[in-house]
């Protein structure tokens, strides 16, 4: 089959090893969707409420090029949320010491 069709057993020894890759690294790619929301929450808090910029130059700080499926900033509280992904992340702002920090439980948008 390898002499006959060369380009279709490449193809499917390539599929084999990225199924094989992903299977090893599975805990790794689980984590991935709350890694967007989390990211994205936690450096616009840092962004708006630590450094104090702009809001409009903090949702370009933190685009990605995955985009978010909602993004709520909650000004007076100084909370972010942000879901990517189909995770749904918070991050709050403490105080100036100690400045924001992701919550524990995603409140949902």
């Amino acid at each position: 089959m390898i002499r006959r069709r060369p380009f279709l057993s490449v193809f499917l020894l390539l599929l084999a090893g990225l199924v094989l890759l992903a299977w090893i690294n599975r805990a790794h790619v689980a984590a991935f969707p709350g890694i967007i929301g989390a990211y994205s929450a936690k450096e616009y808090c840092s962004c708006r409420y630590v450094s104090g910029n702009p809001a409009a130059y903090c949702e370009g700080y933190v685009k990605q090029y995955l985009p978010l499926s909602a993004f709520h900033d909650d000004e007076q509280g100084k909370r972010v949320t942000a879901r990517g992904l189909g995770s749904s992340q918070t991050a709050a702002w403490l105080d100036a010491r100690q400045g924001c920090q992701l919550q524990v439980t995603a409140d949902p948008l």
